[in-house]
């Protein structure tokens, strides 16, 4: 299995600044793809940013320039979010795909995520 943790959520005033990270663990092959999501009040969860292990990265329009997506290793990856609005008010997931390897020893893709970490932004 595969086990994401996120931590890093808080409450901060509008116009500051957070950092999520999010630590993989598990019988884990490779990691393709790590990205994060969220899900504000009463709406449905929606993509943030995402980072493939070359390193090639991906934004939502309402973020870029204010957040940055980095991958430490293999395993982690942090979000920077900066110029904090109220509207980034949300749950934000670590989400991971790749390959990992299955009690019999085969190989399988995972699509995996985090329980999920809390950030309001309000003054």
């Amino acid at each position: 299995q595969v086990q994401l943790v996120e931590s890093g959520g808080d409450l901060v005033q509008p116009g500051g600044s957070l950092r999520l990270s999010c630590a993989a663990s598990g019988t884990i092959f490779s990691i393709n793809t790590m990205g994060w999501y969220r899900q504000p009040p009463g709406k449905q969860r929606e993509l943030v940013a995402t980072i493939t292990s070359g390193g090639s990265t991906n934004y939502a329009d309402s973020v870029k320039g204010r957040f940055t997506i980095a991958r430490d290793n293999a395993k982690n990856t942090d979000l920077h979010l900066n110029s904090l609005k109220p509207e980034d008010t949300a749950v934000y997931y670590c989400n991971a795909r790749g390959a990992r390897m299955d009690s019999t020893g085969r190989y399988r893709t995972f699509d995996a995520w985090g329980q999920g970490t809390q950030v309001t932004v309000s003054s």
